[in-house]
């Protein structure tokens, strides 16, 4: 079977299929309409799924770091001779690693970005919760308890 043959046939499968649609910033009512905000529709991050993806992010980090500058050295010590040999191909070996390290270096950054600001984030909302928590106070003044507020979240 061609790649025409096989592309025009999953686009005939997936036309026969309900669609997927994605609603943002709203969720289904009863009625199946759409409505704005609202408790159902509020976003929910675990600490804990934060801290997966951080984690995520810090290994493909080090993984990037360690296998994608694994060749870098053999290829620029490549260009060097082909280049001293009087041939293009060792420049443009050059222009090759320069571009590749240049590529990796935003690649590691963005990671790096990416779990630092998912560990800012744990840590942000660990110190709102606790200031939220232990700022609560009832009526009379006085703080409440942990039960007490899971009680009024019910």
């Amino acid at each position: 079977m061609s790649f025409e043959q096989e592309w025009n046939q999953q686009k005939d499968r997936a036309a026969e299929e309900q669609p997927v649609r994605t609603q943002l910033n709203q969720t289904k009512n009863s009625s199946g309409h759409g409505k704005s905000g609202g408790a159902d529709g509020d976003l929910v991050v675990r600490d804990d799924q934060l801290g997966k993806i951080g984690e995520m992010g810090r290994d493909l980090r080090g993984r990037l770091s360690t296998y994608g500058d694994h060749a870098r050295q053999n290829t620029f010590d490549a260009s060097i001779e082909l280049f001293n040999d009087g041939l293009d191909t060792g420049s443009a070996l050059t222009e090759l690693h320069d571009a590749w390290n240049t590529k990796l270096q935003t690649l590691k950054e963005a990671c790096a970005h990416i779990s630092n600001h998912l560990d800012y984030t744990r840590s942000a909302h660990r110190k709102d919760e606790d200031k939220i928590v232990t700022g609560m106070t009832s009526i009379d003044g006085k703080r409440m308890s942990v039960s007490r507020i899971y009680e009024y979240i019910k």
